[in-house]
């Protein structure tokens, strides 16, 4: 399957996955029935006031794709009012979001959703995709332990030197361990003992979970960055969950704002952040490389006006918070990484 069509049937599990949250509001139909199709009960208005059906059902196959579209965004209005405030008035929106006046919105999590699905068909649209795989990736391995055992025959060879001359070695030592270590896994790889060449070697920190995930990267990088994008695809939702308590650490036990607040915020934060994601792999395949450095600094600007707007902060407040929030942000996004890495084994 080419990279387009990959895009195109996630963004359509996208829509659905979506339209599944955001449920669809009645629509001119093609019938014009007395009583609900559903449950039985008479009409009174364009739902049933008993099980919440639209009293109108579509009958065509151009409806039915109408629905599709209206039922992620109720795509004639919700959408144009929700896209400009989660681009330039964030604060706003969670705020009115939080305090209960949402008809005219997308709810956070449809919309999280959909630009995920949305993110990776555009990525599968713009991106070279030729990974290489555990067998597929054997010349890479063969050529990267031809290059480290070169590189550390070097290193050897400078280390004695520098004994020769009385000089320190202990820089020069650690550096040929250290490729000792790649080397080793790669030779472990290259002989198909994939999972001893992971765990081969002394550990490189104290958390067997961050030890596997760099020694798996070390091991095929091309193969690790494929099963990232791979788990990262289904665990998105989990980035929900690991940055609400950051984000609680901003207010510690405050009385005004709670864990829904919280939630709702990073939802919407991270709407914004999958949406400029879009904008810069369409800019990249586009040309102007040099527009696609200016979206780094939109994620700071947009915390501050979404802090801001959402927990009605003054200006000192909002700033010390969003250094604070870009810290978090980062580990947020590092522990992710580290658990769908975790999770992929060769």
């Amino acid at each position: 399957m080419s990279g387009i069509d990959e895009g195109l049937a996630e963004l359509g599990q996208g829509s659905v996955t979506a339209a599944a949250v955001e449920p669809a509001a009645a629509t001119a139909g093609h019938t014009h029935e007395t009583t609900c199709l559903n449950c039985g009960t008479a009409l009174v208005g364009s739902h049933c006031h008993a099980c919440g059906q639209a009293a109108h059902v579509h009958r065509t196959l151009g409806a039915f794709f109408h629905d599709l579209l209206h039922g992620v965004f109720h795509f004639e209005g919700k959408v144009w009012r929700t896209l400009p405030l989660l681009v330039w008035r964030p604060g706003r929106l969670t705020r009115e979001y939080i305090d209960g006046r949402r008809a005219s919105y997308v709810s956070p999590i449809a919309l999280f959703l959909f630009f995920v699905f949305l993110m990776f068909a555009v990525f599968h649209a713009t991106q070279d995709h030729e990974v290489a795989g555990p067998v597929a990736g054997g010349g890479n391995v063969a050529a990267n332990i031809a290059r480290l055992e070169g590189e550390i025959a070097q290193l050897r060879t400078r280390r004695q030197a520098a004994a020769d001359a009385g000089r320190p070695t202990d820089p020069l030592d650690a550096q040929i361990e250290g490729r000792q270590d790649v080397l080793d896994t790669l030779r472990d790889l290259g002989t198909g003992n994939a999972q001893a060449g992971v765990h081969a070697g002394k550990p490189i920190s104290s958390f067997p979970m961050v030890d596997k995930a760099i020694r798996t990267f070390q091991a095929n990088p091309e193969l690790a960055i494929y099963k990232l994008q791979t788990y990262a695809y289904k665990y998105s939702w989990a980035l929900i969950p690991i940055s609400v308590p950051f984000l609680w650490l901003l207010f510690p036990f405050s009385r005004r704002f709670h864990l829904y607040d919280h939630t709702v915020f990073v939802t919407y934060s991270l709407c914004f952040m999958t949406l400029l994601a879009i904008a810069a792999m369409v800019l990249g395949a586009l040309g102007p490389s040099w527009v696609v450095p200016l979206l780094f600094f939109a994620p700071p600007i947009h915390m501050y006006r979404q802090l801001r707007g959402a927990y009605g902060l003054a200006r000192f407040g909002a700033l010390w918070r969003t250094v604070l929030l870009l810290l978090f942000a980062t580990t947020a996004l590092l522990l992710f990484v580290l658990m769908i890495m975790a999770q992929s084994s060769f």
